[in-house]
């Protein structure tokens, strides 16, 4: 088969059945396939992008927003990102409703945080309620909105520490490692983030901006981005690390790759990854097969088990809060509740 008949099957197969969205699926992933083949026959695969629906264009209000919120409150991008996909639920909510933000009512936002309640973790919906209350300010100071009603926005109730420990032992962070299947390029990706991840507590926002000119493999070091603080920072390439590195470089990572990022999607066109979830997704898949339980699964739960054991192993909190990047030193206490070996120390004798 040739490169011009394959094109005109798809060509043809895309007129055909290019109507409903599953069958548009079925394109793209027929598309990977070929894209695959090339790839095994050590072929440079043709200048194509799997078919996407394009994204919704922003309104000119969600524009402003977002100029707003980084010349006037300095967010980040990542945390600017996470806003708009709030607005984006209520904005969807309030359309099916038949209502608009000019015409919102405060009994219109309790509902929809009630049905956001019903769907989603409680820090996640007062997540929500947050976006809610500084979108409704904005809109009132624009003008846009008659009464300002962000202060009776109510939030879900959370208890300090109420949620489960967000963190593995180290023995089972050890099973973790132990247990990753190294014979396949996955394998070796893999291995390589969850091996960074429980040695320098980085986050996957860093893991995911990690470039080929980040190393500096002469001095033996690594330098990594925080997205959340904008600053940048220096770690020294440990053996474990640059030959885990160096083995995914050398066997995993495909070699026709358009970007320059270190981990990528292995699947054509091997994009970087464009969320964190994609780290959570890949930290849940090796601890449900190493047969770890563990009530919180995600990109944290790694970065929550290295701060843990460096407590453990005698670091002192604030060192550890400027190591993970927090401005708020009350941050870290989080992570000292879960230095178990820590607290033993601290138990008060059983009374006789």
């Amino acid at each position: 088969m040739t490169l011009e008949g394959a094109n005109r099957f798809i060509d043809w197969y895309v007129q055909q059945r290019s109507r409903l969205p599953r069958n548009l699926q079925a394109v793209r992933s027929a598309l990977r396939s070929l894209g695959r083949v090339y790839h095994r026959m050590g072929l440079a695969p043709p200048n194509w992008q799997p078919l996407q629906p394009p994204p919704p264009p922003a309104s000119p209000l969600l524009v402003k927003y977002a100029a707003y919120l980084t010349q006037h409150r300095g967010i980040n991008e990542i945390t600017i990102d996470k806003k708009l996909r709030h607005i984006a639920k209520i904005d969807d909510y309030l359309t099916r409703s038949g209502k608009d933000w000019h015409s919102i009512q405060l009994t219109d936002i309790d509902a929809f945080l009630v049905d956001c309640a019903t769907r989603y973790s409680r820090s996640y919906v007062s997540g929500i309620a947050c976006t809610v209350r500084c979108f409704s300010r904005f809109l009132h100071w624009r003008g846009q909105s008659a009464v300002d009603i962000s202060e009776a926005v109510i939030s879900p109730t959370q208890r300090q520490y109420e949620r489960p420990r967000r963190a593995l032992p180290w023995d089972e962070v050890q099973k973790l490692l132990k247990a990753v299947d190294k014979s396949t390029p996955v394998g070796l990706r893999d291995y390589a983030i969850l091996l960074m991840m429980s040695t320098y507590g980085l986050g996957a926002a860093e893991l995911n901006r990690l470039q080929f000119q980040d190393i500096d493999w002469a001095a033996n070091t690594v330098s990594v981005y925080r997205p959340k603080t904008g600053i940048s920072f220096t770690l020294p390439l440990l053996p474990p690390i640059g030959e885990a590195l160096a083995r995914y470089l050398r066997h995993g990572r495909p070699v026709d790759t358009p970007t320059r990022h270190i981990f990528v999607q292995m699947q054509v066109p091997f994009k970087p990854f464009e969320r964190a979830s994609a780290i959570g997704h890949i930290v849940a898949k090796h601890v449900k097969k190493a047969g770890i339980e563990a009530p919180c699964l995600g990109s944290h739960v790694l970065r929550h088990s290295y701060a843990g054991r460096q407590i453990d192993l005698g670091a002192r909190p604030q060192v550890l809060s400027e190591l993970l990047g927090h401005s708020d030193p009350e941050s870290v206490s989080a992570y000292v509740r879960i230095a178990s070996e820590a607290l033993r120390e601290t138990a008060l004798p059983v009374p006789t």
